[in-house]
This record gives structure tokens, sequence and C-alpha cells, in this order.
């Protein structure tokens, strides 16, 4: 949940939705993403919504968040009303750190998930965590309430690395928390990096892959060091304290991970996305992906149902005051035009490894789509056969690949 919320119309009063919004709710998947939007610390480098216990104030706590949670999931129930969403096929707990909260509340979230809408017999029930801030007893507990996957964020087994970033965890403990995940029998079991930190060797990196590869994951997601304004990290490099990511060494790193990942066995699915198998993908970010329907709780969460998207308001006490007076705490929305919504399935599906039918673009976006096989940023088969795929280089540029597809 990025820091900076855009503008909308309003939401209104009691959530409610648009009846043709309604009507199409879960036909491309439905899902269920919770933020929890607590931190024991602030890393240096987010710029997400969440709160250390200084920054939170009064008016809100973790001890009363997951009732809060649930005073949105049945405000959720009543705008859906006569048209609830098939089961749920992917619930994510993000944040923040969830496994700050007691286990049992995140026990009490899921439960009301299901009875609320009932999950799918093979849901992906998805939380993330800190690698401190799991025990072998807490994973345990977790998988017997019904998580399926967990996502640890590792970043680097570099102590210098973690230090820049402001990591909690020694660089050991995101490889122990994973083999701690599989021994309590979670099925897939993910691992986050960030490359290009300042200071990160080569070796850094590479020694971080390998202990991915040595931890069990079954998934792997690696983001290249994005500087946001407002951190600490932004604030360190504007003194001359820290250089600034070079794009070079990013690109380098990138190439490192693939050629990595593929010899153990990973094949990508999305640009900075790696699992084993195809089981092994995040089907929760596969429906963000391909344009499904989700229902975010929590302050910040964003919300998407029938080609409307919202967001709630930013602050827990906010959001758990809007609640409590019987209020959505929607902050603000946006009804996607037929424009908006091709622009952004090919800004996602050409990140994706099963690529973007090119029959979603004009006439123009085509000649792109030939111009770019040409110069070897997408796939020629698959051109051939009427999708544009990105090829290696085509995923180091595909940014650049997506604006020239687009008007």
């Amino acid at each position: 949940m990025p820091g900076v919320l855009p503008a909308g119309e309003p939401v209104p009063t009691d959530g409610s939705l648009p009846a043709s919004a309604r009507a199409s709710v879960g036909d491309q998947g439905f899902g269920v993403y919770v933020h929890v939007p607590f931190c024991a610390s602030r890393c240096g480098y987010c710029d997400f919504n969440t709160y250390t216990a200084q920054e939170l104030g009064g008016g809100a706590s973790r001890d009363g968040y997951a009732d809060t949670v649930l005073a949105e999931l049945a405000l959720a129930a009543r705008v859906l009303g006569d048209r609830p969403p098939r089961r749920v096929e992917t619930v994510f707990v993000g944040g923040g750190t969830p496994t700050l909260l007691p286990a049992d509340d995140l026990a009490r979230i899921l439960d009301a998930i299901d009875r609320t809408w009932g999950l799918a017999a093979d849901a992906e029930v998805t939380t993330e965590a800190n690698p401190e801030s799991v025990t072998p007893a807490s994973l345990k507990e977790l998988r017997a309430a019904g998580y399926t996957r967990i996502s640890l964020g590792m970043q680097s087994v570099a102590p210098g690395v973690l230090a820049v970033l402001d990591r909690r965890h020694s660089a050991g403990r995101a490889t122990a928390a994973a083999l701690e995940a599989r021994d309590a029998g979670f099925d897939h079991v993910n691992l986050d990096l960030i490359y290009g930190t300042p200071g990160e060797q080569p070796e850094d990196f590479a020694a971080s892959l390998d202990q991915v590869v040595a931890a069990g994951a079954d998934h792997v997601s690696a983001y290249a060091l994005i500087v946001e304004d407002g951190t600490r990290l932004a604030a360190r490099m504007r003194r001359g304290e820290l250089p600034y990511p070079d794009d070079d060494v990013a690109a380098d790193r990138y190439l490192a991970a693939e050629a990595a990942l593929d010899a153990a066995g990973f094949s990508w699915y999305e640009v900075s996305n790696w699992a084993r198998t195809p089981s092994g993908r995040c089907r929760h970010n596969l429906l963000y992906w391909t344009g499904g329907d989700w229902w975010g709780l929590g302050p910040g969460a964003h919300s998407h149902v029938g080609g409307v998207r919202w967001w709630n308001v930013k602050h827990p006490t906010a959001y758990a005051q809007r609640l409590a007076a019987g209020r959505s705490p929607g902050l603000a929305r946006e009804v996607l035009t037929a424009d908006e919504a091709r622009m952004e399935e090919v800004m996602l599906r050409l990140r994706l490894a099963d690529g973007l039918p090119l029959d979603v673009l004009d006439d123009a976006g085509r000649a792109a789509a030939a111009r770019a096989v040409a110069d070897g940023l997408l796939a020629a088969p698959a051109h051939a056969a009427g999708r544009g795929v990105l090829t290696l280089r085509g995923r180091l540029l595909a940014d650049a690949v997506v604006r020239d597809l687009l008007p």
C-alpha cells in the first residue's frame, strides 16, 4: 500500500456500488486483501502505509484491530448484497508486518472471510511476515488456521546491505524462517529480495540467491531498490551519505537473478517474480494482473469490483472511527473507462510470461509491437501467434516497451 493515495470521486457513506459493478463481481475471479499497518520499526526505504507504535498515536491499537477489520468485512457483505462473489479464491494478508498480530487474530479474520463468502476448496491464503516476527510455534498455528502460503521479507543476506535498508533481522534469519515454514506444513514459501542497494557487491547478491535456493523456497520476488521521496533513505542520499542506485547495476543484478534462478529450476512468470512450478505462482497477484476483483480490508487498502476501484482512508484511527460510526472507510473511488481498462490491461499483462493478446492494441500499438520484435524486445514466435511476450532484454526495458505500445 503506497504512502500517497490518488484523487477520485467520493465514496458513498454506505459504500454502495453501481448495479453494473455488483452484477459482474467475481466473473474474473475474486480475492480478499487484508492490510495490517503495524511495524516494529520503519525500514529506511519504505513509504508504505505503515506505523510503528510511536507513529500510531492515540485512537488505534493492534489489540482491537481484528475486530475493526471484521466490521469492514460486514460492510462489504452488505454492499455486495444479493450478488455475493463466487467463493473466495485467494486471500492475501499484507502490511506492514501482519505477524505482529497474534496468530489467533489472523485466524479469526480468515474464519470470518470464510463464513462471509466461503473459501474455495483450493483457496490460496498468504500472509506476509518479517523473518524475526515468526517462530516455529506461530507458523504451526497459522498453518493450522488455514494459511497455505507465507511471504518472507528476506531482502538480502549481506549484513551491510541489511544495515543500509534498516532491516532488523540477522543475515541468516530469513533462511531459517523459510525452513521453519516448510516444517510447519506451508505449501508455498516466497522470499522477497531487493537488489541495487548502495554498497551491495555482486557477491552479496549471489549469496542471497544461493540462500533462497538453499532455503527451499518455491517462489522468489526480486525488485530493484526504488528510492521514494519522504523516506529516510532518500534523505541520506540527498545529504550525500549514500550514492543513488545505478540503473546499469540493477540490470546486471536482474540478469544474475534470472541466470541463478533458472539454473535452480525456477521460471519467471512476471517480470519480478519466479516460481519453481505453475502451482507455486502467486495466484492473488495474478488476480491483480489479469483484471480480477478483490475487496481490500484495512486502512489505505485498495479494492476493485466490476470496474470500480476505491481506496480507504490511510490512518488506522480514521479508519476505525468511520467504521464505528457505521460509515464506509472508503476515501475516494474511480470508475474505469474502457480506455483506462485497456491501458491497464496492456501495462499489466505485458509483464506476464503468458503475454499480452495483441488484439487489444490499436493499429499504432500493433505496429509498435512489430518494431519491438525487430528490436529483440518481444519474442517473434509469440508475436506470430498473436501475443506479445517480453524477451529477456525486453524485461529489462519493460516500461519503455509499454510506453511504445500505448498512444
